[in-house]
């Protein structure tokens, strides 16, 4: 573990072990590393304090209504806070209606594995060399010296398999499977839990991911793939914005591929963008000229306009990206 990761690992717990207030939360639109991850760290500290509170910020989605604990994620107005704990997130805006109460703690502290965070924290524990949040948080609640159960384990897991596309992507490490392979020690249900997060597609997301595979599009030499989920889709499918999981991968897995490009409708004048690349596309750089941000391999946006504009302006950067 690199050194100044583990003095403010440090710093952390002593920050925690102070405060009587302490509210954790993560970014809107939650996937399994910030579900897990806040979960998992919430019952940690409950086990070491006995109080703690885990901020709901967005609905969660389906695939992760399974986990241990699920029902601790509230939403909360107190704004007596000691200690606000934000994982997974990149920058203050992305805490949502979290954004408010983090601004009145006392204390910020920033645990996330994203290359573009921005450092919001009083504290922060920035490592874009771990594959997933829930890495960071392992490590700290082995430093808390409290026990990882099932109930923590599992979350952990999860945290850790979703983010790094079931241990396929780039970002895996060989401490990711130790850290795994200590998880599994444990005795988490494995089966269970791939079940639950990869082979419990809804008909409404399948008949959602065939209208959208409709609009595929293969450009710049079959290098670049593009795909379009709209409000229409949605509707006539009874599906939700959450439902788009696992589209854009279905799409970069495509042979010739090297970047795919999701765009999700939001509006009429508003547009969310997920990139993904294999090798030779740092994603986030494309991301960031509109703002967003991620990992290099991942990351996301948000585009103000039509579809149609949103379309033109990404594939300009993706190009350009290419030369």
């Amino acid at each position: 573990m690199d050194k100044k990761i583990d003095f403010l690992m440090d710093d952390a717990i002593r920050l925690i072990k102070e405060s009587d207030n302490i509210l954790i939360a993560s970014h809107v639109q939650p996937d399994g590393d910030s579900i897990g991850s806040i979960l998992a760290l919430g019952m940690a500290i409950e086990k070491l304090k006995g109080k703690v509170r885990i901020l709901k910020v967005d609905d969660i989605p389906s695939d992760y209504q399974f986990l241990p604990n699920i029902e601790l994620i509230k939403e909360f107005d107190d704004e007596n806070i000691d200690l606000f704990i934000a994982l997974d997130c990149g920058d203050m805006e992305r805490l949502g209606s979290g954004k408010k109460l983090a601004l009145k703690a006392k204390q910020i502290v920033n645990i996330d594995h994203h290359i573009t965070n921005d450092n919001f924290g009083d504290l922060n524990i920035v490592s874009p060399s771990s594959a997933a949040t829930g890495e960071l948080v392992y490590k700290i609640i082995k430093k808390m010296d409290v026990q990882i159960d099932k109930n923590i384990a599992t979350c952990l897991y999860t945290a850790i398999s979703t983010d790094t596309g079931s241990f396929m992507y780039s970002n895996t490490t060989y401490k990711t499977h130790l850290i795994v392979a200590e998880l599994l020690k444990i005795g988490i249900n494995i089966n269970d839990i791939n079940i639950n997060i990869y082979q419990s597609r809804s008909m409404e997301r399948t008949k959602l991911f065939l209208d959208s595979l409709d609009t595929l599009e293969i450009l710049l030499d079959d290098k670049v793939a593009i795909v379009t989920t709209t409000q229409d889709m949605l509707e006539s499918n009874d599906a939700k914005l959450e439902d788009t999981e696992g589209i854009i991968s279905f799409v970069r897995d495509i042979d010739t591929v090297e970047v795919a490009c999701l765009l999700k409708e939001i509006d009429e004048s508003e547009v969310k963008v997920s990139i993904r690349s294999k090798k030779a596309i740092d994603v986030s750089k494309i991301c960031n000229k509109f703002n967003g941000g991620g990992h290099i391999r991942a990351a996301g946006c948000t585009i103000y306009g039509s579809i149609k504009e949103a379309k033109k302006l990404i594939l300009k950067e993706i190009e350009m990206a290419f030369r």
